[in-house]
């Protein structure tokens, strides 16, 4: 590799611990992984840019899709003819990985390394609480640490009611609410992604996460479409991107999500709540239906507890669990749940429906 221009890669978060592991394989120098695109990846190393692919050896050891380098990964590589191989993908930190959708539901890295995911939602025809809840579980079972962004706030009648809402269902989060137009809450923002800390954008399609990182890098480079006119923007990304800020700080840019499958999630974290009501239960396996002395059913007849909200926490447990599953056990546990409590929780839901109508 060329040497004509050195690049000190601590500044882009390589850690001793990484660089030590590096060092223990001779094929090639440590790099990280800026961008993925069909197989092709591009890497910074020491010397700088480089275009590469991971080797056959490399392919045929690995057991799964998220066995491959993903975005902010540090891998080694060599180079032959200015093409670079990918040798060994070392030890990851943290992870946001999701379920990918398709048939086979394997687990797909989003982003590798992370130090937060920013969880962005629009308060516009974006909001929704029981999505976030479902990005949140996720988030907190990556190793990094999570905060939510709700963009747009120009286009909001009432933020400080929805950013209240927010809060409610992400204890423990930071939440901020900002507008790319009147930059308002960029100045927290920026000074909230410190030099050599690498942050994860996510969300859906349209809530400004590509304007929000223009904005931040001072560039225009993220190709977006403004739909301003219909309340809504909607970027191209179509592949995950890191960046590097002036200020020092790094940014992965993703495509968005239209679902988000759960392969791994925090429930102790996302759902404090209810964790805690749990504890409170008299008994140590309350299914939360019928029992006596149910310190959940006690919430959700009160109100003190969001029946919307705990049916996602369900919803996000059965997913969870089914993901560690093979298909005769996840095939057997929908037989126990159908014809266990399944019945019994419709007709408590009714119950407490029936009794706020009145």
């Amino acid at each position: 590799m060329t040497q004509d221009r050195l690049y000190d890669l601590g500044g882009w978060g390589l850690s001793e611990e990484t660089r030590e592991e590096a060092s223990r394989y001779r094929e090639g120098v440590v790099a990280r992984v800026m961008e993925e695109q069909r197989g092709l990846y591009r890497l910074l190393t020491e010397a700088g840019g480089l275009s590469a692919r991971i080797s056959g050896k490399f392919r045929f050891q690995s057991r799964r899709p998220s066995d491959y380098p993903a975005v902010g990964d540090w891998v080694v590589v060599s180079e032959a003819s200015g093409v670079g191989v990918i040798h060994h993908r070392l030890e990851r930190t943290s992870s946001f990985v999701r379920r990918a959708p398709g048939r086979r539901e394997e687990a797909q890295v989003v982003a590798a390394n992370i130090d937060g995911v920013y969880i962005c939602m629009a308060m516009s025809e974006d909001f929704n609480l029981r999505r976030l809840e479902r990005y949140l579980a996720v988030a907190w079972d990556s190793g990094a640490v999570p905060a939510v962004i709700l963009t747009k706030k120009d286009l909001c009648d009432n933020p400080e009611e929805m950013t209240r809402r927010v809060e409610q269902v992400a204890p423990g989060v930071e939440v901020t609410a900002l507008s790319v137009m009147t930059e308002e809450g960029l100045e927290a923002l920026e000074a909230a992604i410190e030099p050599g800390r690498t942050i994860a954008f996510i969300g859906s399609s349209g809530v400004g996460k590509s304007t929000l990182i223009n904005r931040l890098r001072g560039s225009n480079e993220l190709r977006t479409r403004d739909l301003r006119k219909i309340g809504k923007g909607k970027h191209t990304t179509t592949h995950r991107q890191l960046f590097r800020l002036e200020g020092g700080g790094m940014v992965i840019d993703t495509p968005g999500m239209r679902e988000l499958g759960v392969e791994g999630a925090d429930f102790d974290h996302s759902f404090r709540d209810i964790e805690a009501l749990k504890d409170k239960c008299r008994f140590a396996d309350c299914s939360h239906t019928t029992e006596a002395g149910c310190a959940i059913r006690e919430a959700l007849d009160s109100g003190d507890l969001d029946w919307e909200r705990f049916e996602n926490y369900l919803k996000l447990q059965r997913e969870a669990d089914y993901a560690r599953m093979n298909s005769r056990e996840i095939e057997e546990e929908k037989i126990k749940r159908m014809f266990g409590g399944k019945e019994a929780m419709k007709q408590r839901q009714k119950a407490i429906r029936d009794k706020n109508r009145r």
